[in-house]
């Protein structure tokens, strides 16, 4: 491979991890849903993380997970946890998109990882919530953030299963 087609494959891959993004993003304001116990909220962000994670692997996966995370934050009102979700959805972007592998099927290799980036998104939460409001808030962000995972998992299965029979593409991994 060239230099000029390595160069274009980077701006591809980085055009497609900014669109994800702001997909991401724009799902997630469609339904923010606040949780008044712990200064913050409950969104359909792990969808896009997830899905973008499992398709394209890292570093979009880890991108999609961070900047999205991120803004979010920002544009719903709850700046105090920008940067926490910055490393936290960053982190479990990276985490689903390094484990998963599509050709190891449905559990080893999509809900595996996706269940390990859930593990980290509601841990990072439950710490970055009691640092900032004590272990008592700490321990109430738990149910909402289990509730986001678990959903932003069941619809990324069966998102991802019709994009892989759409296009046989995003099946070869």
């Amino acid at each position: 491979m060239g230099a000029t087609n390595v160069q274009n494959h980077k701006l591809k891959q980085e055009i497609l991890a900014a669109v994800l993004a702001a997909l991401t993003i724009a799902l997630s304001l469609m339904i923010v849903i606040p949780v008044p116990a712990t200064h913050g909220m409950v969104t359909l962000c792990e969808v896009g993380i997830y899905t973008s994670a499992i398709l394209f692997g890292n570093p979009v996966g880890a991108f999609v997970g961070g900047a999205s995370g991120f803004m979010i934050d920002v544009l719903s009102g709850f700046p105090e946890w920008c940067l926490f979700s910055l490393v936290i959805h960053g982190l479990q972007g990276f985490a689903v998109a390094y484990f998963a592998n599509k050709q190891h099927g449905i559990w080893r290799g999509m809900v595996g990882p996706m269940l390990l980036g859930s593990l980290i998104m509601v841990v990072g939460y439950y710490f970055a919530t009691s640092l900032l409001f004590g272990w008592p808030a700490g321990l109430a962000s738990i149910p909402g953030n289990l509730i986001q995972v678990g959903f932003g998992l069941v619809v990324t299965l069966a998102l991802v299963a019709s994009l892989m029979k759409f296009s046989p593409k995003l099946s070869r991994g």
